[in-house]
């Protein structure tokens, strides 16, 4: 099984507990090239998944059911954004299912 990189960030809460446990709250992962769901991600970086409300991958945000595949850009974001930024940025819309089929 071929692996492949995966840059990942950590937003606001998320970031501070990544510092305030001394680890980086940017990362690189490999990940197998058929990809991993950014839930399976999240678990294998240890954060908290109750505390995630979706995840940027290359720059759309998407639920946490999203694919992540070698050569994505990803972002994990907390709950805590504020209201209108959450509409904008599609936060509103991360719960629900993030892949087409």
């Amino acid at each position: 099984m071929a692996q492949g990189d995966v840059n990942v960030r950590m937003f606001g809460v998320l970031d501070g507990m990544c510092k305030e446990q001394g680890r980086p709250s940017r990362v690189t992962v490999s990940v197998p090239e058929e990809g991993i769901s950014a839930e399976e991600l999240a678990e294998q970086l240890e954060l908290p998944l109750d505390q995630i409300e979706g995840v940027f991958c290359n720059h759309t945000v998407y639920g946490v059911d999203r694919i992540i595949r070698p050569g994505d850009e990803v972002a994990f974001v907390p709950y805590g954004t504020p209201g209108p930024h959450r509409f904008y940025l599609g936060l509103y819309r991360a719960g629900k299912s993030s892949n087409p089929e």
